[in-house]
């Protein structure tokens, strides 16, 4: 007698669906999970058994083989005790097999019955939605789960809780999707008194998504700037929430099945390693910069990390997405974000104070900066010193832009680029944009032209810091509501593109 239950086996944030397969036949007893099962998965029959026990179940003394389908798939994770316990409940005839064979599900089993939260279940609706299969996961992510709408979900708190309402003795109610949260703690950029440069170079970055780097000594102001980010930046559309929420679902980061509007934000310490930054690790799991997907990834003392790490950030920032390969997994994970670098201008950090700077200036500097590639550098879009701020001007009270009215003009930006990519796959903001469609969106007036091949030619720009120009200065003529882009436009973005004068 065979019975089938479903759950999934996630590849990034791709949840694949598998079938669980449960045989009992006459034979020694035994009870064996086959399927390429990892250590978790062989553990489930353990779980299984006990918590069955806990409910006065006995498993008959027969052979009972639990096999995972594909097979070829790795099978990773605790949440195919319950799909487990569903496909068994069901060749003994406890549960009807139609309403099981009707069932996505995946959770953690305790050895008492009760179903413990597992990460992944966002993703798990998806499929379950595409399969037109009712999705049954433990009532802790009930409320994840349930922000996909064409799926039905059911979050039982224990696996008697399942029995009785598969059996149609206590039949539990759909459960209902989480609040949408927002941390409502937003710095203010008036509170950082000067920097009028650094805080334009912020609203441009904002509003095109384009990626930062603030070059100054220690304490001024660096750190202070890039977090006031979060304040200049919309809230995530319903697609992006959907899409950054399904991978802190996968790193099991969401609160209470609450989804959030408000940008992720990650700021990796510099001794991260790379399968902590770019992803990896045990199941392939998503790094720093995809949990920053559609949000900030701000990256103090830049030239600090690992020349490798550094270095890997080269692709996924051209392309949006990163795969990670590894022996036994070959996953992508998406990872449009805005990279915001803070770094000192040597490693005493006072090359430009004559009174505090060490013996080896300039040459510490030219070392210190020589850890960022030319070609990572080149990736950089505004490039800006931050100089150290009078303690005269400290006492001044702040007389500059709040965040919320810099993010008036940032939000008007969005939307002209919103409706402009509408039509364009892959395209939201101006730091998407690429060949004919750069050309056509940005093309500069005859005099920006002229500007910008001369510049081109004098300080020898790459054919990628051409384009990153023009880029930058559709996105200067957006915050203006420009139709076009004209010389002044053209030469405030190359100010931005030239070397700092403190590299």
């Amino acid at each position: 007698m065979v019975a089938r239950a479903y759950t999934v086996a996630f590849e990034g944030i791709e949840a694949r669906l598998v079938e669980v397969q449960c045989a009992v036949a006459n034979g020694l007893p035994a009870f064996s999970v086959v399927g390429l099962p990892d250590k978790a998965v062989s553990e489930a029959r353990e779980r299984v058994r006990a918590a069955l026990n806990a409910l006065s179940i006995a498993l008959p003394s027969k052979r009972i083989t639990i096999n995972l389908s594909p097979a070829d798939l790795p099978k990773e994770g605790s949440h195919f005790d319950l799909p487990i316990a569903l496909a068994l409940l069901a060749a003994l005839e406890i549960l009807p097999k139609d309403k099981v064979e009707s069932t996505l599900a995946l959770g953690e089993l305790s050895l008492d019955g009760t179903l413990m939260p597992v990460v992944g279940t966002l993703p798990a609706a998806m499929t379950a939605a595409e399969e037109e299969l009712t999705l049954l996961c433990p009532k802790a992510c009930g409320a994840e789960a349930a922000w996909v709408d064409a799926a039905t979900v059911i979050a039982p708190a224990s696996l008697a809780e399942v029995i009785r309402h598969y059996t149609g003795t206590a039949v539990l109610d759909p459960a209902v999707a989480g609040q949408v949260t927002t941390t409502g703690s937003i710095r203010d950029l008036a509170e950082v008194k000067g920097q009028e440069r650094a805080k334009r170079a912020l609203e441009i970055a904002a509003a095109g998504r384009h990626h930062l780097l603030l070059i100054g000594a220690p304490g001024s102001g660096k750190s202070m700037l890039a977090k006031r980010m979060a304040g200049l930046l919309p809230p995530l559309s319903p697609i992006e929430a959907l899409e950054t929420s399904m991978i802190h679902s996968l790193a099991g980061l969401l609160n209470e099945g609450g989804i959030s509007r408000d940008r992720p934000f990650m700021e990796p310490h510099h001794t991260a390693t790379m399968a902590a930054i770019v992803g990896g690790g045990k199941g392939a799991k998503p790094g720093q910069i995809s949990l920053a997907h559609n949000g900030v990834l701000f990256m103090d003392e830049f030239p600090e990390y690992g020349r490798a790490v550094l270095e890997t950030l080269r692709q996924p920032i051209e392309s949006g997405d990163v795969v990670v390969a590894r022996a036994n997994a070959h996953v992508r994970y998406p990872c449009k974000f805005l990279l915001i670098a803070a770094a000192n201008p040597c490693k005493c950090g006072h090359m430009a104070d004559p009174a505090r700077a060490c013996a080896r200036v300039p040459h510490c500097g030219e070392d210190y900066l020589g850890r960022i590639s030319g070609p990572l550098m080149d990736r950089f879009d505004l490039r800006v010193d931050v100089p150290p701020v009078a303690f005269r001007d400290l006492d001044l009270p702040a007389d500059g832009e709040s965040s919320a009215v810099v993010a008036v003009r940032v939000a008007r930006a969005r939307e002209l680029q919103t409706h402009r990519y509408e039509r364009e796959d892959g395209v939201r903001v101006n730091a998407d944009a690429e060949g004919a469609l750069l050309e056509r969106v940005a093309a500069p007036d005859t005099a920006g032209r002229e500007l910008l091949l001369r510049a081109a030619d004098r300080f020898g720009l790459s054919a990628r810091g051409y384009h990153r120009v023009l880029r930058v200065a559709r996105t200067i003529a957006d915050l203006e509501d420009a139709d076009s882009v004209a010389q002044p436009h053209i030469a405030e973005a190359l100010s931005f593109r030239l070397p700092p004068a403190s590299t």
